[in-house]
């Protein structure tokens, strides 16, 4: 990437500045199996266009928000060894959603070994694509797969306004047009790195190995792969058959309806953390209530499997339609 595209992703840009104030300790009550205390403390600060904020998860811990690089995640930020910004931005999500052990002793044995929460953005085409991989015995994040995603059937001046429109407020639209690559290379990106953690190989048949998708409602994986595939003109790959839609799980596991993210945050008492709509704090987002579900003694299973592209099973009789 030219130094010019790197000086522009350093610029401050008002439209990215978000403030948050600070929570003091208080006692969360998860219903139906404990109470979990946390505390948590964000800190005021002004975003630069390459950075999104990262989630604090640590249980019983006060710690200071640092925005995440945006080009780290995308294998292109060439200031690893400047001090300075290393001290300003965040370049791992592990100990920001890291679990307390003590806090495990309600979490049971689990189907899956691994859990690939995903949560995508963009109605049109797929803009942005995030996944979180979580342990599925010790709870933590143990690697994160992004990939801004450019659309294959737009004009350049639609592209534009659509990021304009999307991210643009965020403040990441700049680090969108730096990065953003078709969608069919960030598949084959986001296979080299499930192959590299040993989850996936066309040897096995294409299918994922120990892990399962975990996503916040049935349309990322349902509907909007599918749909992003026929655009692209490739074939949908076969680890798109089968994933968990935690809105199901957290129904039954405690007996209420969630309709959305949001709520299963609020209801859960866990404050949301970055921004809402960006895919990537999405992600880290869910991935916090699967932790604390995962915490509370839930069996997260496998809520729909597809049978052909157009042919979807779901596999709990009670959940949210």
């Amino acid at each position: 990437r030219s130094a010019t595209a790197f000086s522009r992703s350093i610029l401050p840009r008002a439209a990215y500045s978000l403030s948050f104030g600070f929570l003091s300790s208080f006692t969360l009550s998860v219903s139906p199996v404990r109470t979990l205390s946390v505390s948590a403390s964000l800190s005021t600060t002004h975003h630069d266009p390459s950075s999104t904020p990262t989630p604090s998860n640590k249980t019983n811990t006060i710690s200071r928000w640092k925005p995440m690089c945006l080009y780290y995640t995308h294998g292109m930020c060439t200031m690893l060894d400047d001090p300075a910004h290393l001290e300003k931005f965040n370049h791992t999500c592990s100990e920001e959603l890291s679990v307390d052990v003590a806090e495990l002793k309600n979490k049971r044995s689990q189907a899956f070994d691994y859990f690939l929460v995903l949560d995508l953005e963009g109605k049109v085409e797929i803009l942005e694509f995030p996944v979180v991989l979580v342990d599925a015995k010790t709870l933590n994040v143990v690697d994160l797969f992004h990939r801004f995603v450019r659309p294959s059937k737009m004009t350049e001046q639609r592209i534009n306004e659509y990021i304009e429109g999307k991210y643009g407020n965020l403040g990441v639209d700049r680090v969108w047009h730096d990065t953003a690559i078709p969608f069919e290379e960030v598949l084959q990106n986001f296979e080299d790195w499930l192959t590299q953690h040993h989850l996936w190989g066309k040897e096995q048949g294409g299918h994922l190995d120990r892990a399962a998708f975990v996503t916040c409602g049935n349309w990322d994986v349902k509907t909007k792969i599918p749909q992003q595939c026929t655009v692209s003109k490739m074939k949908l790959p076969p680890y798109f058959m089968e994933w968990i839609n935690l809105k199901d799980v957290y129904l039954n596991f405690y007996k209420r309806r969630a309709t959305g993210m949001m709520t299963m945050m609020r209801e859960l008492q866990l404050p949301l953390l970055g921004s809402h709509h960006l895919g990537i704090d999405d992600a880290k987002n869910i991935s916090r209530i699967l932790q604390r579900m995962l915490a509370d003694g839930a069996l997260i299973q496998l809520t729909a499997r597809r049978h052909s592209p157009e042919k979807v099973e779901f596999l709990f009789e009670n959940r949210i339609r």
